[in-house]
């Protein structure tokens, strides 16, 4: 049995975050291990409160995972302050990780930032050299590169310069735009249009997560990194078809859908 871990925060709704990550480890056959960053105050609605772990807790989740178990893959998501980043960095140098999926978790869908740019440069310097893959949203990468996207060519340009930040490749999501759902994957050597089935549902909550997670999922399973972005974009297009209503606002997908992998 293959090893994931989340390094992430905890969703009490349980549409996203760890919750999120370890239904899309377990539709995998992922044994799925966490270090939880933050917990929420959340559900369908609205997050209304949420409180940071010190980032030593943050370290020493990940410390106790990693002397235990063979690690085959990371991801990461919401890491809540620049102190924890810092932490996290420096934890994925030492310990035996696997690869790293960076998902930095910097803007909201909505546009809304939820970094300072203290905490965005930390991702930059930080965490990004260490990742196999960065998958930022269209808000995200505006964020970083300091200037709109407004197109399908504007996000083969932003694709390519985010590699000139420090990531190894990029997966540059596309959802924002109208049309065919089209995301971007860099890496230096390959630049991948990579268009999806829209899928005409409000239930997107924990997408973002259960897109990174399914990648760390199926790099922990052997999959090159292109075939393991493709399966996952695959995986979570059948999850959006599946997703369902749960409680007042947007519902999540379904992660244990009937055609996520078994193999």
């Amino acid at each position: 049995m293959r090893v994931a871990l989340t390094i992430a925060g905890s969703d009490s709704g349980g549409g996203a975050g760890i919750q999120a990550d370890l239904r899309t480890f377990a539709a995998h056959r992922v044994h799925g291990a966490s270090a939880i960053t933050a917990v929420t105050a959340q559900n369908s609605v609205a997050v209304t409160d949420w409180v940071a772990l010190a980032p030593r807790f943050v370290v020493a989740q990940m410390e106790a995972v990693a002397s235990d178990m063979h690690v085959a893959a990371t991801k990461t998501g919401m890491l809540a302050t620049e102190a924890i980043i810092v932490a996290v960095a420096e934890a994925a140098a030492r310990l035996r990780l696997g690869p790293l999926v960076v998902d930095p978790v910097m803007v909201a869908k909505s546009g809304d930032r939820l970094l300072d740019q203290g905490a965005q440069r930390a991702y930059v310097t930080g965490l990004f050299p260490l990742a196999a893959l960065v998958t930022p949203n269209l808000f995200e990468a505006e964020a970083l590169l300091g200037r709109p996207i407004p197109d399908l060519a504007g996000m083969r340009a932003a694709a390519a310069d985010l590699l000139g930040l420090g990531a190894r490749a990029v997966l540059l999501k596309g959802g924002r735009l109208d049309g065919p759902a089209v995301d971007v994957f860099a890496d230096g050597a390959r630049l991948v249009e990579l268009p999806a089935e829209r899928i005409d549902t409000r239930n997107t909550q924990g997408t973002g997560c259960t897109l990174s997670a399914a990648i760390a999922a199926r790099l922990a399973l052997g999959d090159g990194l292109l075939e393991a972005v493709q399966g996952a974009k695959a995986y979570l297009t059948a999850a959006l078809r599946h997703a369902y209503t749960v409680g007042k606002g947007r519902g999540p997908v379904d992660h244990l859908h009937p055609e996520a992998r078994h193999d």
